[in-house]
C-alpha cells in the first residue's frame, strides 16, 4: 500500500514525463534541448527508487533529491536535487503537511538553489517562478487562507513568473550565451517548477 508522499511524488513525476517533449522544446530555444528528457529520466528513477511504504515525508524528499542529483544532467540535477534535499530537512520525521511547514520548505528550497546556483530572481531561472510563488503562498497563509487556497495563489504567481521570464534576458546557464536573443522565450526550469507546484496543489 503506497503512502501519500509517494503518490504525490509519483504524480509529479508523471506530470513531468507527460510534458517531456514540451519542456525539451522550450529548452531547444535557449539551451541544450535536454531539460525535458533529463527531468523525465530523473523522475522515472524517483518513481522506481522512493520507498512506497515509508510515510516519512522527509525521507521521501531526501531520496528524491539524491536521485535527481545523480540522474538528471546539466544544471537542473544539482538545482532540483538541492531543492528537494533542503526541503527534506523541514519535513524530517513528519507524515503530515501543514501550511507553515510547506512555506518553510519552499524557503529552504529557494535558499538551497540560490547557494548552489549563485542565482537570484530576475535572471531567467526557476527562481523567477519559485520566489513569487513562495511570497504569494506566505501572504495568503498569513491572511488566514487554507493550505489549498495558499497553493492556488502560489500557482497563479508561479505562472506569472513564467510570463515574466519571457520579458528578460538570461544571465545564467547556457541561455545566457544568447543575451538579448533569449528574450521572448519562457524559461524551461520555471515551467517545470510551476508544473510541480500545480501537481502538489491538485494532489492535496
Amino acid at each position: 500500500m503506497s503512502t501519500r508522499i509517494y503518490d504525490c511524488l509519483k504524480a509529479i513525476g508523471e506530470k513531468i514525463i507527460e510534458n517531456k517533449d514540451f519542456l525539451t522544446d522550450l529548452d531547444r530555444e535557449i539551451g541544450d534541448a535536454d531539460h525535458g528528457v533529463n527531468m523525465a529520466r530523473g523522475f522515472q528513477a524517483v518513481i522506481e527508487k522512493v520507498d512506497q511504504d515509508n510515510p516519512d515525508i522527509g525521507a521521501a524528499l531526501k531520496k528524491t533529491g539524491m536521485t535527481l542529483l545523480s540522474t538528471v544532467g546539466g544544471a537542473s540535477g544539482p538545482l532540483y536535487g538541492t531543492a528537494y534535499m533542503e526541503a527534506a530537512k523541514v519535513f524530517a520525521g513528519k507524515t503530515e503537511v501543514n501550511g507553515e511547514d510547506f512555506g518553510a520548505a519552499l524557503d529552504a528550497a529557494i535558499a538551497g538553489i540560490q547557494k548552489r546556483g549563485k542565482a537570484e530572481k530576475g535572471e531567467k531561472t526557476m527562481l523567477d517562478s519559485l520566489i513569487p510563488a513562495k511570497d504569494a503562498f506566505s501572504e495568503k497563509l498569513a491572511g488566514g487562507a487554507s493550505l489549498k487556497e495558499a497553493l492556488d495563489a502560489a500557482c497563479v504567481a508561479a505562472n506569472e513568473g513564467i510570463e515574466f521570464t519571457k520579458t528578460i534576458a538570461a544571465t545564467k546557464g547556457r541561455a545566457s550565451y544568447l543575451g538579448d536573443r533569449s528574450i521572448g522565450h519562457q524559461d524551461p526550469g520555471a515551467t517545470s517548477l510551476t508544473m510541480t507546484l500545480e501537481t502538489i496543489r491538485d494532489f492535496l
